[in-house]
């Protein structure tokens, strides 16, 4: 995620559940315009849209530009490495899940084994 010493230049995020375009520009020192265009080629980044076409970023929408922000302002990634670093944490936590869910389901079927014996 982000490092300890980028978290001090932004601001801290408030306890809301929603936020504005207007709001998380602020809150990550990123443009309007930059964010809409982020939306185009993040595509795990993906803001609630009400009427008007509004956006309304959640927290996890605020922590993920931070991160993608780091990354391409401050690790010097492109566009496509900062997608494909993403990407990659991305598919490392769903590995990590997908051997949680096995662990259980063979603890549970040897329990019905010993059940069953």
């Amino acid at each position: 995620m982000l490092e300890a010493g980028n978290n001090n230049e932004l601001p801290a995020i408030p306890g809301k559940r929603y936020f504005t375009i207007g709001e998380v520009s602020e809150l990550c020192a990123v443009k309007p315009h930059v964010l809409r265009y982020w939306e185009q080629e993040f595509p795990m980044l993906k803001p609630v849209k009400r009427r008007g076409n509004r956006r309304y970023y959640q927290r996890k929408d605020v922590l993920l530009i931070r991160q993608i922000r780091s990354l391409l302002y401050e690790h010097g990634y492109t566009i496509s490495g900062a997608r494909q670093q993403l990407q990659g944490a991305d598919a490392k936590e769903d590995l990590q899940q997908s051997h949680q869910i096995i662990r259980q389901m063979r603890l549970e079927l040897e329990e019905l084994l010993k059940l069953l014996k």
